[in-house]
């Protein structure tokens, strides 16, 4: 794989609002949530008519998904209990499927990003996920359905949503052609040696960083995907291949044109004696997990599934800048706002 890194952006071409009257006023950013609400009726309409059950997702527990890149986790009083607004659904998600084979959730999260990732035009501390999962499914059927929606809602932006892509200045063909191919696969060791022989100080064992994830994107003028991340590098959730002692059966999806990450997806490991190891070796306490575990002890499903981020959906079909600018009250760490 031979990557090259993109030039950099001028971060005083996307300034913060500095009022929501500013934002919300401004001819872009209508169009940008215009064309949102339309990716999200498209969402709901591919996915329904697949036969899932959308459900509405919890937004406090007594855990939530330990899988997140450095971030904080916001600590809430429930009635004398320390609860956590949740940054990601996942757990939830595997227990929904007690109820139904298949489900989603247009889900809420809140992640306090070390400030630092206020630069990187990705990073939210309020964003929104379409968190997708399927009862006994393997990886190859995530990745196939989430390449289906993502092209289903590209299609569909392009076809209704011409004026408003025109007010935002993005170029429908290049949108149109980037979904008219498979979405290219490519594993973790190829991608990151490739990052590696660019000059990008990627370490092979951990997931790739936000710069690295730019620099792959940058390269590509279609969706693809990165498989088969090491052990280690993600959350105690995703599922070990038996075939494959040290990597994970996951993936994440990359938008081209340098706009980065996706969606994450796996295939999830549900059985309990497992996940309590898994656990462990995460430095988690099994302990704090004991609603989740009680289940996984009585039986969950196998299943697998993915979350993509609204926020950056949105930023990649419309070609703005940042993923805040897909946000009607944006929230960037670090920056006390609206």
């Amino acid at each position: 794989m031979t990557v090259t890194a993109p030039e950099a952006v001028d971060e005083a071409t996307v300034p913060f609002p500095s009022s929501p009257d500013a934002h919300l006023t401004d001819p872009r950013t209508r169009a940008t949530l215009r064309v949102q609400s339309r990716m999200l009726a498209a969402t709901r309409a591919f996915l329904t008519g697949q036969g899932f059950q959308e459900l509405l997702p919890p937004l406090i527990g007594p855990v939530t998904d330990p899988g997140i890149r450095g971030s904080k986790q916001v600590d809430v009083d429930f009635y004398g209990h320390k609860y956590k607004l949740m940054t990601s659904a996942i757990l939830y998600k595997q227990a929904s499927l007690l109820a139904f084979d298949k489900i989603f959730y247009i889900a809420p999260n809140i992640r306090l990003e070390p400030v630092e990732t206020a630069v990187t035009h990705r990073h939210l501390v309020e964003f929104h996920q379409i968190d997708v999962e399927m009862r006994d499914a393997r990886r190859e059927d995530a990745m196939h359905l989430a390449e289906q929606l993502v092209t289903h809602v590209v299609t569909d932006v392009v076809a209704s949503m011409p004026a408003e892509l025109d007010v935002l200045g993005r170029d429908a063909d290049t949108l149109r052609q980037a979904v008219t191919e498979a979405f290219g696969r490519v594993g973790h060791a190829q991608a990151t040696a490739g990052l590696i022989d660019a000059g990008h100080p990627q370490d092979p064992a951990a997931e790739i960083d936000w710069q690295g994830e730019e620099i792959v994107s940058a390269g590509a003028d279609r969706p693809f995907f990165i498989t088969d991340y090491p052990k280690g590098s993600r959350g105690f959730y995703d599922k070990e291949n038996p075939e494959l002692p040290g990597v994970l059966r996951n993936f994440d999806l990359i938008a081209p044109e340098g706009y980065g990450e996706l969606a994450s997806g796996s295939e999830r490991e549900h059985d309990y004696a497992t996940l309590v190891t898994r656990m462990r070796e995460t430095g988690e306490n099994p302990a704090k997990y004991g609603w989740y575990l009680d289940l996984a002890r009585r039986g969950i499903p196998g299943s697998s599934g993915f979350g993509i981020g609204l926020e950056r959906f949105t930023r990649y079909v419309t070609g703005r800048q940042a993923a805040w600018q897909a946000s009607a009250y944006p929230k960037l760490p670090g920056v006390v706002s609206a």
